[in-house]
């Protein structure tokens, strides 16, 4: 336990932590910390020069980064530096470290504060389509870093025969696809698997067909609306879910859905949040940032499906195996994890 003035100072740390967020986001749309990672120390003018933005306001950026610890300063010189060990985190999109990208959603997630207020108070939710575009964005570009570095190298060859299936032309279903970063991934590497994206949100599905055009995949890859209980196809060597299982309001009709449309053989690929109910006390960075989803984000957009569970990011391997198994499945393995992730490999 803390004294009340310590405790104070830890609520204004996360304050300044909030507002924070939003100069992040500034820096990584306008391109600042790519810049400084780029150039080296720069002074507030040439950083607007290089950057294209007004001198006074990269003035004002760097002096919020530089209380924040994430640039430092050579007073003397009057430049200002990206540590070299900070690039991977905030300037490098393609570094399994890069976190930068998700603080552009915070203009989603603090949109919806009247929404949240209403809905803590009648019990209804918010649903996904509620929320800014941005929401997509911003959450794909933070769990991309890991499905970039991890799906194809590590998580794929832990699960029981799936490369040699998917190598030789077999088909695959991304519910809950989002933007279609994952089903990306999968078409890329295997060039003769048929693969398919589904995601309830048209928004999601506009953006996901425009990334499979620039990517030259559209003619491989199909993105379709659709909802996790009721997608077309059967027959699926894979189907994947990405942190999207706890987002569902009715999970169980979804998990049976996956069990009709899965081959005799397939393999269900459950990723999820790799928190439980027992991360509630931890308070490591990892658990904290969950929670507070959760509360803003995750449990909102399951109640508004008006399902029978509102399971929240954080309910765990034993609720998702016991979600399984009521839907059909027999066979349940931890296949891998990263300190985010845990991957389930979940068969008939």
């Amino acid at each position: 336990m803390t004294g009340t003035p310590e405790f104070h100072q830890r609520v204004i740390s996360d304050a300044g932590a909030a507002v924070r967020g939003l100069t992040v986001a500034l820096g990584e749309r306008l391109g600042l910390y790519r810049a400084l990672a780029e150039t080296g120390p720069l002074t507030p003018a040439a950083l607007a020069a290089r950057a294209g933005i007004d001198a006074r306001y990269a003035e004002e950026w760097l002096h919020a980064q530089l209380s924040a610890g994430y640039v430092v300063r050579d007073a003397g010189a009057g430049t200002y530096a990206l540590p070299a060990e900070h690039a991977p985190v905030l300037a490098d999109p393609d570094a399994v470290t890069y976190a930068a990208g998700f603080f552009t959603a915070l203009k989603a997630l603090y949109a919806t504060e009247d929404l949240l207020v209403d809905a803590y108070r009648s019990g209804d939710g918010v649903g996904w389509a509620e929320h800014d575009p941005a929401l997509d964005t911003g959450m794909g570009s933070f769990f991309q870093p890991t499905y970039e570095h991890r799906l194809v190298p590590d998580w794929l060859p832990a699960l029981t025969g799936v490369p040699g299936k998917l190598a030789a032309g077999g088909s695959v279903a991304d519910v809950g696809c989002g933007v279609g970063h994952t089903t990306l991934l999968i078409a890329r590497a295997f060039p003769e698997a048929t693969v398919h994206g589904f995601d309830y949100s048209e928004e999601a599905i506009s953006l996901a067909r425009q990334l499979a055009e620039e990517a030259g995949l559209s003619d491989r890859v199909v993105f379709d609306v659709a909802a996790a209980d009721d997608y077309p196809g059967t027959g699926y060597d894979l189907v994947t879910f990405f942190n999207a299982l706890h987002d569902m309001g009715d999970p169980v009709s979804a998990a049976q859905h996956v069990h009709k449309s899965l081959d005799a053989d397939g393999t269900w690929m459950l990723v999820e949040s790799n928190v439980s109910p027992a991360d509630i006390d931890t308070q490591t960075p990892a658990a904290r940032m969950f929670m507070a989803l959760s509360a803003v984000m995750c449990l909102p957009v399951a109640v508004a499906q008006r399902g029978p569970h509102a399971l929240g990011n954080h309910s765990g391997e034993q609720a998702f195996r016991a979600i399984a198994e009521e839907a059909g499945f027999t066979r349940w393995r931890r296949a891998t994890e990263t300190p985010v992730n845990a991957v389930y490999e979940v068969r008939p």
